[in-house]
């Protein structure tokens, strides 16, 4: 088996370098150092993009998905699938052949957002809407009311065809998104639950709501998942709120957003509303805060974190509008929902984030256009930091973040509005690099394929991964 392994992966990249060879001598990879994008805003629905970044095919959402209200969300990929989270459910694609994805299955389970997580034959999935209970076909019920239920969902997916529900647990303040820490041996998953936003009112979101939840689910055993830690993040309330130089709301630390785990450097990244967390996952049940940032000057809501691969800087997203503002123009402009580029600096319990830089789109998008950064990943490029993101209505963005204090964009992909006359929320909500092509879920558009082919990132078509949650970040490197 080693002997055939070895020689398939050889022929791989072979195959690899001459297309590389061919391409080049055509002319595809000469590019200058970075993009820049067109002037002027795109009609509707009308696709603009960078010549090394191309689609290569949508599928639209399809019933019972298929309405506004139905949100395209998170996505997470499993042997050759990629499985997308809904506000009403999630469905599972088949796109081991990128350029004809087809739709393996769907599931109706509706308590948005739904963000999803894979481990071998388990899905998690998230709900952070009070719904009166945790079956799939309960109904939108008041958090106020002390039966509501939000929290996690557990999924057996080892037939794609036919998802099946094995497990729930309640959380409290539900589960906005989740990440997941492997166990010691493999015999068990942690599923670190981000929440937030207690009030007097809500019986299973009481204030202050200053920590996060764990839950267990053991492997051989998933239907007997638990609540098994809730340890407290910020003991002295976190940031305390308010208002920025000039005079936007800052939110304050009520719970995190969302966290980011690099299980072989046993660390976790926290976007925690007014907080960004560098975090020591050496006891899982019992991570301890290593440095805390805050930005009162520019970020309204810290949101999602990507480290580069050698784990020594992290990428925070500032969520200005909650996704639902055109935050992309001279208005806001190049710092106000933008990234934020921190490096790690220092050793074990001395490691401080400092920041380096913002990032964002170049080109200002149109007034009807909901645009602000958010999910992406790292494309798996060795010796150089490149990440993919979604801007909502800004399209996908490819960006080197190699040198933090001057990042650039170096690949671009876009739809116009989807509207001439008002802003109707919509675009990528998560674009993620997986096995040699980019993958964004639209919130309205379903999903699409996108084929990045440019000199820096041409690496990245020769790594692969079984099992990918952008949340969850593996290394890559040529072993």
């Amino acid at each position: 088996m080693g002997k055939v392994h070895h020689a398939r992966k050889l022929a791989r990249v072979l195959a690899a370098i001459t297309g590389i060879l061919c391409l080049t001598a055509m002319g595809v990879f000469v590019a200058p150092a970075a993009v820049a994008e067109r002037d002027g805003t795109p009609g509707v629905d009308e696709i603009v993009h960078s010549h090394d970044l191309r689609q290569v095919a949508n599928i639209p959402k399809q019933p019972p998905f298929d309405t506004e209200d139905a949100y395209g969300t998170d996505i997470a990929f499993t042997k050759g699938h990629a499985i997308v989270g809904n506000y009403d459910g999630f469905v599972i694609y088949d796109v081991r052949n990128p350029y004809r994805p087809r739709v393996v299955s769907q599931v109706l389970c509706p308590g948005g957002q739904n963000d999803v997580s894979v481990h071998g034959d388990l899905l998690i999935l998230s709900t952070d809407y009070a719904r009166s209970n945790d079956s799939c076909a309960s109904e939108p019920m008041p958090a106020a009311n002390p039966q509501a239920w939000e929290g996690i969902k557990v999924f057996d997916i080892s037939d794609l065809a036919r998802p099946r529900y094995v497990a729930s647990v309640r959380t409290d303040c539900g589960s906005h998104t989740h990440t997941m820490v492997p166990g010691k041996r493999n015999r068990s998953l942690y599923v670190y639950v981000s929440s937030y936003s207690p009030a007097p009112e809500l019986p299973h979101c009481q204030p202050p709501h200053d920590r996060i939840s764990i839950v267990e689910v053991p492997l051989r055993k998933p239907a007997d998942a638990r609540l098994v830690a809730e340890p407290v993040l910020f003991p002295d309330g976190g940031n305390a709120g308010g208002t920025n130089p000039d005079g936007t709301r800052r939110s304050a630390t009520s719970g995190c957003h969302d966290l980011t785990a690099y299980p072989e450097k046993k660390l976790l990244a926290g976007a925690c509303m007014g907080d960004g967390v560098l975090i020591d996952i050496r006891k899982p049940l019992r991570p301890r805060v290593i440095n805390r940032v805050q930005d009162n000057v520019n970020f309204a809501f810290w949101h999602s974190a990507t480290f580069n691969n050698a784990g020594t800087k992290v990428v925070f997203t500032d969520e200005l509008g909650g996704g639902g503002l055109p935050t992309c123009n001279a208005t806001f402009g190049p710092e106000r929902g933008a990234d934020g580029i921190y490096d790690i600096t220092g050793r074990g319990a001395n490691r401080k984030l400092e920041f380096r830089s913002y990032f964002k789109l170049p080109r200002h998008q149109a007034e009807n256009e909901n645009c602000v950064a958010h999910n992406g990943s790292l494309v798996p490029v060795w010796g150089r930091d490149i990440m993919v993101q979604a801007w909502y209505q800004g399209g996908v963005s490819v960006w080197d973040f190699t040198d933090s204090a001057n990042p650039v964009q170096i690949a671009y992909w876009e739809r116009g509005p989807l509207s001439e006359t008002e802003l109707v929320v919509g675009g990528s909500w998560s674009a993620y690099y997986y096995n040699g092509y980019v993958y964004s879920s639209d919130i309205q558009k379903g999903l699409d394929v996108l084929n990045l082919v440019d000199w820096r990132t041409l690496p990245a078509k020769l790594v692969r991964f079984d099992e990918f949650n952008p949340q969850t970040q593996p290394r890559y490197g040529w072993r």
